[in-house]
């Protein structure tokens, strides 16, 4: 059976949310997709002084609980992430790694005091994914500003940008995931 990648909601997590990321990974990356079980919150993540939660501690465990068979592991939260230098991240992954976790919190327009919008709920975390996605197949951020894997240090950056590879970025992607498929890429 070849390697699919692993979504699974870590906390609680609207299945509906998971089902459209799969499937759209799936027809844009061309890439088999799965959901398991729903994890636990990742309390043990927890930092009281920041009232947030560690996404390094987050992307370790997920490592610990990867699949076997999982070509790469995607994690969805709806806790606040940071990283130790950062005020707050929409996701993390490690480049060349094979986990990688998202965050809803900062996604959703109530965040912003702004009216509830699912369409956009959905733009944003497909846009969040392919990014931290293309980290864990060895892709940097992108001086693009349409293309997905620009650095999103705010919310308008991910607004602004599109929910695709810029040309350079998706050549590299492919590359990526035929050496991690075992193809020899050309």
């Amino acid at each position: 059976m070849p390697k699919s990648v692993t979504i699974c909601g870590v906390g609680s997590v609207d299945k509906s949310l998971l089902e459209y990321l799969a499937e759209c990974i799936a027809a844009r990356c061309g890439l088999t997709c799965k959901i398991i079980s729903r994890m636990e919150s990742p309390e043990y993540a927890y930092n009281e002084i920041r009232d947030q939660y560690n996404s390094k501690l987050i992307l370790k465990h997920l490592l610990r609980q990867c699949p076997n068979d999982t070509l790469r592991f995607i994690g969805v939260t709806p806790v606040d992430l940071y990283v130790p230098i950062l005020e707050f991240v929409f996701g993390l992954a490690q480049i060349e790694g094979q986990c990688s976790i998202i965050s809803l919190h900062r996604l959703y327009p109530k965040f912003y005091g702004q009216l509830p919008n699912p369409d956009l709920v959905l733009a944003r975390l497909l846009k969040t994914a392919l990014h931290e996605l293309g980290h864990t197949f060895g892709i940097t951020h992108c001086r693009d500003r349409r293309c997905v894997m620009y650095s999103s240090t705010r919310i308008e950056h991910t607004d602004f940008k599109q929910s695709d590879f810029c040309r350079s970025c998706s050549e590299l992607f492919r590359w990526h995931l035929e050496k991690a498929m075992g193809q020899n890429p050309s």
